[in-house]
C-alpha cells in the first residue's frame, strides 16, 4: 500500500492500488479498461500502470453502473464527469433518456404484474 500512498504525489498506480482505493476487483479494472472508461499503459514487464486519477475515475463509474446505466452511457458521460458523485449539465440529455426508458420498462411490468394478479385472482374464485 505505500505506493497508493505515493498516488497522491503523482506515482503511476498498479492495478492492485488501485483495486484496494476503490473496492473494484482487478477484474474490474481490467473490464472497464478494455471497455475504453480508463486507460492504463504498461510497465516494461506487462503491468499496468494507472495515472492517480484513475481512481476519482473508477469510483465515478461505479457510482454510474449503481444508478443503473449501461458502460456506453458512462462512456459518453465521461466528459461531464468532473468531480465525483456529481455530473455536469451536458450530462442531463442522456440522463434524461435512461429515466424515460426505465420509465417505459416499469410500465410494462406493472402491467405484466397486474394481469398475472388477475389470472391468480380468477383462479382463486375471486
Amino acid at each position: 500500500m505505500a505506493e497508493a500512498s505515493s498516488a497522491t504525489q503523482g506515482t503511476a498506480l498498479r492495478i492492485g492500488d488501485v483495486a484496494a482505493l476503490t473496492s473494484a476487483t482487478p477484474r474490474m479494472l481490467r473490464h472497464y479498461e478494455n471497455q475504453g472508461l480508463i486507460a492504463a499503459e504498461r510497465s516494461s514487464a506487462g503491468q499496468r500502470l494507472f495515472d492517480p486519477s484513475v481512481v476519482e475515475q473508477v469510483r465515478s463509474i461505479r457510482w454510474l453502473l449503481g444508478a443503473g446505466l449501461p458502460v456506453e452511457a458512462i462512456r459518453e458521460l465521461l466528459d461531464c464527469i468532473h468531480d465525483t458523485d456529481r455530473l455536469e449539465p451536458c450530462a442531463v440529455p442522456l440522463l434524461v433518456e435512461h429515466l424515460r426508458a426505465y420509465d417505459g420498462r416499469i410500465a410494462e411490468l406493472t402491467t405484466t404484474r397486474d394481469a398475472l394478479q388477475g389470472l391468480i385472482d380468477a383462479s382463486n374464485g375471486s
